[in-house]
């Protein structure tokens, strides 16, 4: 899975080299540019006549810097207005932009670029249409630099207070996403999930995610408090340690369409909150939570991969997993070092001594389903078993896993 920086508040148009070299040293090797960082809606109306070409050899130079430190772009969002916006009829702008965007993103090696839909100045019943429209005329230009065109769910404003809006509902994005492939009679659009709207909206990321399937190509990794539209690094918006964003309905909505595509990890509030100081072990904790979710998201595709598999460990863990994948990726045998449980069965699997993984066929894994992951992960490999290992989490399990194991 890939996984993406993004660039806000972290490359700065001052000395972009240092935020280029923070985001290497954490170990990403790809950044979402987020262009609404160096074109922010209160400037929107002057960029083009003051700064555009200023931008445009910012990200130029920026480009070659990257170049020499074997970053990607993988994602780019073209500027966009925010929704309380007072602005009206600036669509030739956004038109202009969009096209920078997608150009910009062909000349960064981007494969996809998010362009927010229009609603400014635009009446309810004409949306449809008018992005329609707005779509089908950047269509060329995306084929042209081999890009996919990014949908992306919206809120609106209604007297301060943030709402659904345009394609904040799976059918009218599924609608929308499918009309626009249709017509151009290739796969041109995708979607662009953003978790922080989806909270702000109080929507069931489940069933938002299996709706859309194979159309997400790309999801928004952002907290919020479900009411202020901010950019929080995921899990630091608690309240008496509990979520306030629903990350165990993300992942397994998730899991179930089998996600492969990117992971953009959009922090730049968190970011901003704190000194510069701080920013590389911001930084380091942004890239271990983004390998995380791609872990989280991608376990059943790991299991999968494997025509044989042994479990080790015998207790809750083992339980949970025989709960809910026993049947559909069933383990030869477990194994625990505590020797005691030798020789006897635990949730219908034979307990053995971990000596017994000398016998394994090479291509057969070794599903760890213990916390202590990295000092048994030390054991097998003084073993000198080369056999693929596994880590198993139970974190995420969903509803029916909590039944009891025979």
């Amino acid at each position: 899975m890939n996984i993406l920086c993004t660039s806000h508040k972290i490359i700065s148009k001052q000395n972009p080299q240092q935020g280029i070299r923070h985001i290497q040293s954490a170990g990403f090797e790809d950044i979402f540019w987020d262009l609404s960082a160096y074109v922010p809606s209160w400037k929107l109306e002057s960029v083009l006549s003051e700064n555009m070409e200023d931008i445009s050899g910012f990200l130029e130079d920026v480009l070659i810097q990257e170049d020499k430190g074997g970053l990607k772009s993988s994602i780019v969002q073209m500027p966009y207005l925010a929704a309380d916006t007072k602005q009206k009829n600036i669509q030739e702008l956004l038109f202009k932009l969009a096209l920078f965007a997608i150009e910009f993103g062909g000349r960064a090696g981007c494969v996809g670029v998010i362009i927010k839909p229009l609603f400014a100045g635009v009446l309810k019943e004409m949306i449809w249409e008018v992005n329609r429209a707005y779509y089908l005329s950047l269509a060329e230009m995306a084929k042209k630099q081999e890009s996919i065109i990014l949908l992306e769910n919206q809120c609106k404003s209604i007297h301060g207070h943030l709402v659904r809006g345009i394609c904040a509902e799976a059918e009218e994005a599924v609608k929308w996403v499918d009309a626009l492939n249709e017509e151009v009679g290739e796969e041109r659009f995708g979607f662009c999930l953003d978790v922080g709207v989806c909270n702000i909206c109080g929507q069931n990321m489940y069933d938002f995610v299996c709706s859309l399937g194979h159309r997400i190509k790309t999801v928004k990794m952002r907290d919020c408090d479900g009411m202020q539209d901010s950019s929080l690094l995921p899990f630091t918006c608690a309240n008496k340690g509990l979520q306030q964003t629903d990350w165990r309905s993300l992942i397994w909505g998730l899991r179930e369409i089998e996600f492969k595509g990117s992971l953009i990890l959009d922090f730049a509030d968190t970011i901003a909150g704190f000194s510069p100081l701080f920013r590389p072990q911001i930084l380091q904790i942004a890239k271990s939570l983004g390998d995380y979710f791609g872990w989280q998201i991608e376990m059943e595709q790991f299991l999968q991969k494997y025509d044989q598999r042994v479990l080790f460990g015998a207790g809750n863990m083992c339980r949970n997993y025989m709960k809910y994948y026993g049947e559909k990726f069933p383990p030869l045998f477990t194994c625990d070092n505590n020797s005691k449980l030798w020789e006897t069965s635990f949730c219908g699997l034979k307990v053995n001594s971990p000596e017994y993984l000398k016998g394994l066929p090479e291509n057969c894994a070794i599903v760890i389903c213990n916390i202590y992951y990295k000092e048994i992960t030390c054991q097998i490999k003084n073993m000198k078993l080369t056999n693929p290992i596994v880590y198993f989490s139970d974190e995420y399990l969903p509803v029916q896993a909590d039944m009891e194991c025979d």
